[in-house]
């Protein structure tokens, strides 16, 4: 039987080359190689996005297409909605019994994002309390391995934390999960910074080809270069950054290089000879997408088949869980799901 694996991605709507680069394209490796959980995480998207709540069931929804269209098989992968397995909420209440306050505390993140995003309260409980709910998320399912990247492996070792405490109160139920470290290339938005939805500095999987060529176009490169034939420096210029080096070949890598460096070659000519390779990539995904738009009923279908079987995972955890604390279900009682 191969490893579990579980990762999830906040319901955030339609996701950009950044989101792809980033995870999706891991994903798809991974979903060849191991028994992969993959869910949206529209609880966790609550603990920011609380007082507007309005699109998160059209962002899971929007978020799932962009994961079949890039190829995420539900036939490989159980892909569901956090809050679809309530177990994740019953986990969630038990590990906050036992998780230290001081832990949550010296979580960077969540200093950094209290620093970071002003136009949002963030002084609540869920905020504070969203590694006990990500620990929830991956132990629920006896995941073995989970996918991060190298800033995130602090997150993961406080899940593990989390279950090594809960395993030393009531017993061994629960795996420690390992991680597995995943490189992000740097994916920079059109204005040079990381791309993202809030800077409106995307290029989405969903935009059309004349979308994506202008957004290119228009693409920051190397501030030092003021004109045509002043020298460059490409692995200063966020188009080189994140397009050559994720699109281009060789030849043209080596092209670039030197036509910016001697001067011999515009910002223009640089763009326009990676944007066909970025566009023949998108082609399939966005043809994909569009039948799946088609039928959105479909694609909710697939979340709540996917959910049934994450239900039936993370119920029979649960049951071990309870019988652990001397939380059995009573007689003739049913969890909800």
């Amino acid at each position: 039987m191969p490893a579990r694996v579980l990762s999830g991605m906040r319901s955030t709507g339609k996701l950009h080359l950044g989101h792809y680069h980033g995870v999706l394209a891991n994903w798809l490796r991974l979903q060849e190689e191991y028994e992969c959980f993959f869910f949206v995480a529209d609880w966790h998207a609550l603990t920011t996005d609380y007082a507007e709540p309005g699109k998160i069931r059209e962002n899971a929804v929007e978020m799932t297409i962009d994961w079949l269209s890039v190829g995420i098989d539900p036939r490989k992968a159980t892909v569901f909605r956090q809050s679809f397995v309530k177990a994740h909420a019953e986990l969630f209440v038990l590990l906050s019994m036992i998780t230290p306050l001081s832990w949550l505390e010296r979580n960077p993140t969540y200093k950094e994002q209290l620093q970071e995003i002003r136009d949002k309260d963030l002084h609540t409980f869920g905020f504070l309390g969203y590694p006990v709910l990500q620990t929830a998320d991956i132990i629920i399912y006896r995941a073995e391995k989970v996918p991060v990247g190298i800033d995130q492996a602090p997150h993961l070792e406080l899940s593990r934390e989390i279950a090594r405490r809960f395993n030393h109160f009531y017993g061994e139920v629960f795996p420690e999960p390992q991680t597995i470290l995943t490189s992000q290339p740097r994916v920079l938005g059109t204005d040079g910074r990381k791309m993202s939805k809030s800077y409106n500095n995307a290029i989405f999987l969903s935009d059309p080809p004349d979308a994506v060529e202008r957004k290119m176009l228009h693409m920051m490169t190397d501030t030092a270069r003021k004109r045509r034939s002043d020298p460059g420096n490409p692995d200063v210029c966020p188009l080189f950054i994140t397009f050559h080096l994720l699109y281009s070949d060789e030849p043209t890598i080596q092209w670039v290089r030197e036509g910016c460096t001697g001067a011999l070659i515009g910002c223009t000519e640089c763009k326009r000879s990676v944007i066909p390779r970025v566009l023949a990539m998108l082609e399939p995904v966005r043809k994909r997408r569009a039948e799946f738009e088609k039928d959105p009923g479909g694609v909710e279908a697939i979340l709540e088949e996917g959910s049934m079987k994450a239900r039936e995972a993370a119920e029979a955890t649960m049951a071990e869980a309870r019988k652990a604390i001397g939380l059995e279900t009573s007689r003739g009682a049913r969890p909800g799901r």
